[in-house]
């Protein structure tokens, strides 16, 4: 019996010194995660941003372009279906002020079809001013032919009033090309004054 405790006692002084040994701290070095770098112009995407207030604008849109609801950031929205099932997306926004200028929010919208920004001097060789009702607006074309999807943009910019209006079909570049003429027209009806 003598015997039996002794063994216990040793068993359970090796087992308490084992656990009460020192601990071996390791360390490991870990590279520190870097956020991708961002455009500002690409950041406004993920601002909230107040809507104008004062007058809207007002312009007739194509038969074909089917009617969405209006929001609180959508002055206008319509649905552009091509023949080949492709749709396309037609918004109408206002902001006050001028939101960053004109050759920030082209660069942003360049940058949502994964093209390269350009800079004033380009922006104004490959703009084009349409006469609206009693408003000039600056009109721009876009597409990347090089993307999966390839994606086309027809934009135009107006300011009204201290507020900036934007006019955005965005979509497949061979329906958005297709569409031109009609986005060309929808620009001449637009009218500010004496509605």
């Amino acid at each position: 019996m003598r015997l039996r405790i002794t063994s216990l006692i040793i068993l359970g002084s090796t087992l308490l010194f084992s656990a009460c040994r020192e601990a071996k701290i390791e360390s490991y070095r870990v590279a520190k995660e870097v956020a991708p770098a961002t455009d500002p112009a690409a950041d406004m995407a993920n601002t909230a941003v107040p809507t104008a207030d004062g007058h809207d604008l007002t312009w007739a849109a194509p038969d074909s372009w089917e009617v969405k609801a209006s929001s609180s950031m959508r002055r206008g929205s319509y649905t552009i279906n091509g023949s080949d099932g492709a749709i396309a997306d037609m918004s109408i926004t206002a902001f006050p002020g001028d939101v960053g200028g004109d050759l920030a929010n082209v660069n942003r919208w360049r940058g949502q079809i994964q093209l390269p920004q350009i800079d004033a001097a380009t922006l104004a060789q490959t703009s084009t001013q349409i006469a609206g009702q009693d408003l000039m607006l600056t009109m721009v074309e876009m597409a990347n032919p090089n993307m999966p999807d390839p994606q086309g943009i027809l934009a135009a910019l107006v300011n009204f009033e201290g507020s900036t209006w934007f006019f955005k079909l965005q979509g497949p570049d061979k329906l958005v090309g297709a569409e031109k003429n009609n986005f060309i027209a929808l620009l001449k009806t637009v009218k500010g004054h004496n509605h």
